[in-house]
């Protein structure tokens, strides 16, 4: 059956269509357009004037809802995708948080049920794209909300046992400034598995190494991230810096008005453009919920976290502890504070982090591209989400 809707704006993202239809087929898209000449059809809606956009993709996020990845409970993992879909998200990249091996294994293992659910049409929530294993070899003096009891240098027969636990890993945040972390850009990079810095104190002669030894993006840039320092009285230039001197250095950034002040979102979108940032919401159990109090991590172990001012925190308020946040916030957020015309900051959730993550026919409205599509109004308020050419969420 075709469909199609109509009477929209809709982001293709380079440009906004007035009066823009997409029109699709089962799970892909035929055709997009402009104007009075509607392309025939089986149904058609008309958006009203109502924003059009790909589906958001949310490549770096620990769970919603009331679930966090790390519980390794496969409805978990559907419940946590569902949470985000009803915001306008229809990919997501579960993420994980520095554990045992003792502990991850068994989230891969429930990643692989929750993706035997999605496979038999059990996941009315956004797709679960692959894992992204954040830490935990990372630096313990930029640990972040990170659990300083399982902070650790890589462990080369440690990682070979995790790649050979699941095929479902796709991005990997590592700090490599350690030792064995070239080695292990170098692994990921042969996998085809996104590496990426993070939670370090790396300057700039470690970051260019890495980019030569397979790192390619920069995870939550600004938070847990090395600045310009003294190092025996001279200064070096950090991660941050790197980043804006390297343009072929992806960076993703969480867009929630509470990790980064306006001024950065300006610098960053001035300084990397549209095509190397990725709006994350790096969200924790919390996000959709109206709690005070919450678990970073597994709900067996995790960290408490207080949740005030929009934004998890560590109980003593010196760190924070993932956001709260969806992707209609961050887009609200960007749209609102960074200067960025709607298209880019689109773009920045759409396009971006499918190319980042190799998702080829997602992120775009196009002929050909998965039926992904999300209708909001001028407030980024979601009122119809679309995923595989199928209404998921109707407000």
């Amino acid at each position: 059956m075709k469909e199609l809707i109509y009477n929209a704006r809709v982001i293709t993202p380079w440009r906004v269509l007035e009066k823009g239809w997409v029109l699709w087929e089962g799970e892909k898209i035929l055709s997009v357009g402009s104007g009075d000449g509607l392309p025939p059809c089986d149904r058609a809606t008309d958006a009203a004037g109502d924003y059009v956009s790909p589906g958001f993709i949310d490549i770096h996020t620990h769970g919603a809802g009331g679930h966090d990845f790390m519980d390794a409970e496969p409805l978990g993992f559907i419940a946590a995708a569902r949470a985000h879909l009803e915001h306008g998200t229809t990919t997501i990249v579960p993420t994980t948080v520095s554990s045992t091996n003792e502990k991850l294994i068994p989230v891969l293992r429930a990643f692989d049920e929750a993706k035997k659910l999605e496979e038999e049409g059990k996941n009315n929530g956004a797709t679960l794209w692959g894992l992204h294993l954040e830490g935990p070899y990372f630096n313990l003096e930029n640990r972040g909300a990170m659990d300083p009891r399982y902070v650790r240098d890589p462990d080369m027969d440690e990682v070979a046992e995790t790649l050979a636990s699941t095929d479902k890993i796709v991005r990997w945040s590592v700090a490599p400034e350690l030792d064995g972390a070239m080695e292990m850009g170098r692994m990921l990079a042969e996998r085809g598995i996104v590496a990426s810095i993070g939670h370090t104190m790396a300057v700039y002669e470690d970051t260019m190494a890495a980019i030569e030894n397979g790192y390619s993006l920069c995870t939550h840039l600004y938070s847990a991230m090395s600045g310009v320092r003294r190092i025996n009285a001279f200064r070096h230039a950090g991660v941050i810096e790197t980043a804006f001197l390297t343009d072929g250095l992806d960076v993703e950034i969480i867009a929630d008005g509470c990790h980064l002040p306006q001024s950065l979102l300006k610098l960053i979108y001035k300084e990397k453009g549209p095509a190397h940032i990725a709006l994350i919401t790096d969200s924790m159990r919390a996000a959709g919920q109206d709690v005070t109090e919450s678990i970073l991590g597994g709900k067996e172990g995790g960290l408490p976290v207080i949740v005030e001012d929009g934004v998890a925190k560590l109980p003593d308020r010196t760190a924070f502890a993932g956001s709260i946040a969806t992707a209609d916030r961050l887009v609200r957020v960007m749209w609102a504070q960074s200067g960025a015309p709607i298209e880019d900051v689109i773009r920045m959730i759409t396009q971006t982090p499918a190319r980042i993550m190799g998702m080829k026919n997602k992120g775009r409205l196009a002929a050909g591209c998965d039926a992904d599509i999300v209708r909001f109004d001028g407030n980024v308020t979601v009122k119809t989400v679309i995923k595989g050419g199928k209404t998921e969420f109707s407000a």
